[in-house]
């Protein structure tokens, strides 16, 4: 009779937590006790310097990062180029978990990476669709336009209006 062995290979676990200038990225290995930590700054550079790093664990690798205004996406479309699958963490979710977990409501990024690792962990992450490869980029580009324009709008009518409609004494 044969033996059927099947391994399945735990995926390298990969938390980022993204800034303007520079991302915090923390990286835990099923076999390993002690997680990993690096910064990387936002150039191309070092984008392939952590593709080459996470590519040589030789393991599927799973990427979770909070969407941070339009900082995450050079990132975001590097790390699925080289094949690595990502997700999203909410931002709301991301700061209750982070309240939680350290009973405060401060932030840094180095910590703000361990509360993503353990949302990774938990598996409280959502599907990341890259809105350039999926089409859906005007769209998004159309409803911050709309967003934009409907504040100020707003705003204008406030300052026309509410100075005229104040009362008198």
């Amino acid at each position: 009779m044969t033996d059927i062995i099947i391994t399945q290979t735990a995926p390298v676990l990969v938390a980022i937590d993204i800034s303007k200038a520079r991302d915090e990225v923390l990286i835990a290995i099923a076999d390993k006790k002690r997680c990993r930590r690096l910064t990387v700054l936002n150039q191309l550079d070092d984008f392939n310097r952590l593709i080459t790093s996470l590519a040589c664990y030789g393991r599927p690798v799973r990427v979770a990062f909070e969407a941070t205004g339009n900082y995450h996406r050079a990132l975001a479309y590097h790390l699925a180029a080289a094949g690595f699958e990502l997700k999203l963490v909410s931002s709301v979710a991301l700061a209750r978990t982070r309240e939680a977990l350290h009973n405060s409501w401060d932030k840094n990024d180095p910590k703000d990476a361990q509360v993503i690792l353990h949302m990774m962990e938990i598996g409280n992450e959502q599907f990341y669709h890259d809105p350039l490869v999926r089409g859906t980029n005007d769209i998004q580009e159309r409803s911050k336009t709309h967003d934009i324009v409907s504040k100020s709008k707003t705003e204008l009518w406030h300052r026309v209006v509410a100075p005229s409609c104040g009362t008198e004494f």
